[in-house]
């Protein structure tokens, strides 16, 4: 374990952002902001309002200090064609000193375990397409530029990865 690191940092939370006290829904966006816009440098309007809807629910991973190193937002996105609901992961990421100890993997397997039998989709950087092609997801489409940053539409159907 390196020094200064949480033994703790393992344990994957997540509530509705309805559910969130002030403080811990601040840690999360803060994150999100210091990854998203400060260092890959997009400026983009990180809070749309979508972490206001009463269906949106928050996962993280925190320190014995309550700072969050890696966390992730799950949608109920409007209902497919036939009716069927449809979840959306999104906003995903580590702190930098973070990454690479498996915390991604550990808050996808809680969020879909919640998304259950949903369709799910993501919007994911391209160099990250196998890695969530090992939870069952697979690319539609062809790969495009937001932020300047290259990106996939991806979905996950759990009725073909069961099967």
């Amino acid at each position: 374990m390196t020094a200064g690191h949480s033994s703790d940092a393992a344990h994957v939370q997540h509530r509705r952002s309805a559910d969130l006290d002030a403080a811990t829904l601040y840690r999360i966006l803060r994150l999100r902001v210091d990854v998203f816009v400060v260092e890959q440098a997009c400026p983009y309007p990180e809070l749309d309002g979508r972490d206001l809807e009463p269906d949106t629910r928050q996962f993280w991973i925190a320190d014995d200090d309550g700072r969050v190193l890696a966390t992730l937002r799950l949608l109920v996105d409007p209902p497919a064609d036939d009716g069927s609901l449809v979840s959306r992961i999104g906003r995903v990421c580590t702190e930098r000193s973070r990454r690479g100890q498996g915390m991604t993997a550990r808050l996808l397997s809680a969020a879909l375990e919640i998304a259950g039998d949903h369709l799910c989709r993501i919007e994911a950087q391209a160099y990250l397409v196998d890695m969530y092609g090992k939870f069952g997801f697979v690319v539609e489409g062809e790969e495009y530029l937001e932020d300047g940053i290259p990106h996939v539409s991806m979905s996950r159907d759990p009725k073909a990865v069961s099967a």
